[in-house]
């Protein structure tokens, strides 16, 4: 079987890919689903890899597909700028599939996030969904708790995808090639197990000299305020909801100092800000003012 170097935790989907795939069986619309960052666009090229691969010592495949520059392979993802996956990369799409194979090998379509279609995308999407080239793949990737539209999740095989903790703690001590899931905050790890957002938690605490296992979710909640990084910096405008979630986890599960009455209150709110693109800064100061303050 090919060996999947560096990819951690989903050898067995993989190897069925492979296998299907080699024995053409592989289903033209596949959905891969699975918590945020747990590596489900490594596992889509890795397999891009395989069914690309060249013996070619000119051709460097890998590359290609990381660039975003191979020929039968056509990658969707939204853009630093866009709030969704936007209409024109939907038409972008469709004109890559009328055009022809290269060395008639199949082509692959790779949207990354299909949450993030927006209405417009997401129906110029259903419709290449219904009537496929015969030579055309897709490959689809969605976070676990995001809404998807029916039409679209039932065109597909999907595929579950999921880490344990060792699987977790390996990726993470590999990247900083040293032991350092275990000085962690247990605050961080109880609930939200993603190695890329601990991965990035880490080096976040490393920029702004953060201790690793005594710097609990309210200590970051109130730096984040104070500072307003959930404006300045990326990785907390990314995931600021998961540091709500944390917090409500910790202090409604296990230590239990909050109702979920005042934690569905502020759910609602965060659920609004998405919806409507209210005000984050309002959120922010009233969830201090009402419960970091008290």
């Amino acid at each position: 079987m090919q060996n999947s170097q560096n990819l951690i935790g989903h050898n067995e989907i993989y190897n069925n890919l492979i296998y299907l795939y080699q024995n053409e069986n592989l289903p033209n619309k596949i959905l891969l689903t699975g918590q945020k960052g747990i590596g489900k666009s490594l596992l889509v090229n890795k397999f891009l890899e395989f069914v690309y691969d060249t013996k070619d010592k000119y051709i460097d495949t890998k590359k290609l597909i990381e660039t975003n520059s191979h020929p039968n392979i056509f990658k969707i993802y939204k853009q630093n700028d866009k709030k969704n996956i936007d209409i024109y990369q939907i038409r972008e799409m469709i004109n890559f599939q009328n055009h022809s194979s290269f060395n008639n090998k199949v082509r692959i379509i790779f949207i990354k996030d299909i949450e993030l279609l927006s209405l417009n995308s997401s129906s110029a999407l259903l419709k290449s969904l219904e009537e496929p080239n015969h030579d055309i793949f897709y490959i689809l990737t969605n976070n676990s708790g995001s809404i998807i539209p029916d039409t679209i999740k039932s065109r597909c095989l999907e595929f579950k995808l999921n880490l344990n903790v060792n699987e977790v703690k390996l990726i993470v001590n590999n990247y900083f090639n040293q032991n350092i899931y275990d000085i962690i905050c247990k605050d961080y790890i109880n609930h939200y197990n993603s190695p890329s957002f601990l991965i990035s938690l880490v080096l976040f605490f490393k920029k702004y000299e953060k201790e690793l296992n005594d710097y609990f979710i309210e200590d970051l909640l109130k730096e984040i305020i104070k500072n307003r990084h959930y404006i300045k910096d990326n990785f907390i405008k990314d995931n600021f909801n998961i540091f709500i979630e944390l917090f409500f986890y910790k202090n409604i599960n296990i230590s239990k100092k909050i109702s979920y009455k005042i934690r569905n209150y502020f759910y609602d709110k965060l659920s609004n800000i998405k919806k409507y693109n209210l005000d984050l800064e309002t959120f922010f100061l009233e969830f201090e003012d009402k419960i970091l303050s008290e």
